[in-house]
């Protein structure tokens, strides 16, 4: 087995933190995202929407979606369970990470495709939708302080791969100028507590 990844963005981190968490060895293969390397006739053969990362499966099939490929190691391996222990909180963690990923990964990376100089050229930009972006951006980071006033972790006092998505995206948020601020101290906690795990390396 084998992903295809573009190191530097956030999905494929989320992956490769998740299977750090299992202790799963991982080959990695590098494009270029810069050049436009996965809207290739070749890599689109692997990914029909050109998008990262991609697992390759030994008999030459392909997942793609970065939570798809964690469900699916999820099932290969289960322990440790990243996906929720029972009924309900595999609910609260699909929760979640709905919820990481249309109200903060979403908003955020479309506000670094539409205002960033990055995507010139290789995708079509509207600025002013990117602005409105990052208002929504901003307002996760309020969201996420609030809920983990109360909280360890987005499922309660049990770390998932929602809080992968969650990490993944605050330090991706970065690109957008978006950081988390001194008066998100519950936010800020929760953030070095998932920092401290030698996953977060990965």
């Amino acid at each position: 087995m084998k992903i295809y990844q573009a190191r530097i963005a956030p999905n494929p981190r989320r992956v490769r933190i998740f299977l750090a968490e299992k202790d799963i060895a991982m080959e990695y293969v590098e494009v270029d995202i810069q050049k436009g390397e996965q809207y290739s006739p070749e890599f689109k053969q692997k990914n029909v929407l050109g998008l990262l990362p991609v697992l390759e499966l030994d008999d030459g099939s392909h997942l793609s979606e970065s939570i798809a490929i964690c469900r699916y190691f999820e099932e290969v391996q289960p322990e440790p369970l990243l996906f929720g222990r029972d009924a309900k909180e595999k609910a609260i963690v699909e929760m979640w990470i709905r919820r990481c990923d249309f109200y903060f990964m979403f908003p955020t990376g479309m506000c670094f495709q539409n205002t960033s100089d990055y995507f010139k050229g290789l995708k079509r930009q509207v600025p002013e939708w990117g602005e409105l972006c990052r208002e929504k951006s901003a307002k996760f980071f309020n969201l996420l302080n609030n809920h983990f006033e109360h909280n360890d972790y987005l499922a309660g006092d049990y770390f998932s791969i929602a809080d992968i998505s969650a990490f993944c995206t605050v330090d991706f948020a970065k690109v957008i100028q978006q950081r988390i601020q001194p008066e998100h101290t519950h936010l800020q906690r929760w953030y070095d507590a998932v920092a401290a795990r030698p996953s977060s390396k990965a």
